[in-house]
């Protein structure tokens, strides 16, 4: 299934034009230093967008990778300046969502659109993984808080 809905996003809907234009975006934001934490994050969205039915966006401190305090700091400023193309982005991405969910074909659209929602807002710091590591993460995650609550 998550084969076949790879394939209906890029022949009918062009799935690959948005991933290679997301590629675009990423090279230009890695260019300049203060907007290279939005290109690795965009360039990460681009590798979602090849195959996101089989893919997740996660954020990296899930994956507990540690950033250097100059990287943290860069990134603060980043998503500064990058916070009123995010919401402008957010909100793009709404609308297109609504007007996809209008006819059924649309739908799997619709699907990837939301899922990579969080992304367009904010692409700093993400990563796309397998949907069976992130599910994996997720039910870690959730037997922690399990444990925690159990042990009180």
């Amino acid at each position: 299934m998550k084969t076949l809905g790879n394939i209906l996003w890029h022949f009918p809907f062009l799935g690959f034009l948005s991933a290679l234009y997301t590629l675009i975006i990423g090279l230009v934001f890695i260019i300049t230093v203060v907007g290279a934490p939005i290109g690795f994050g965009m360039i990460q969205h681009s590798k979602f967008l090849l195959t996101p039915f089989s893919k997740r966006m996660i954020s990296d401190s899930k994956l507990n990778e540690d950033k250097s305090t100059l990287w943290k700091i860069l990134s603060v400023i980043a998503f500064i300046i990058y916070l009123p193309f995010g919401i402008l982005a957010s909100i793009v991405t709404v609308i297109q969502i609504c007007l996809l969910f209008i006819s059924i074909v649309g739908i799997p659209v619709a699907l990837v659109l939301a899922k990579s929602l969080s992304t367009y807002f904010n692409p700093i710091g993400k990563v796309c993984v397998d949907s069976e590591l992130a599910d994996e993460l997720n039910k870690r995650k959730a037997k922690e808080k399990a444990d925690k609550i159990l042990n009180l």
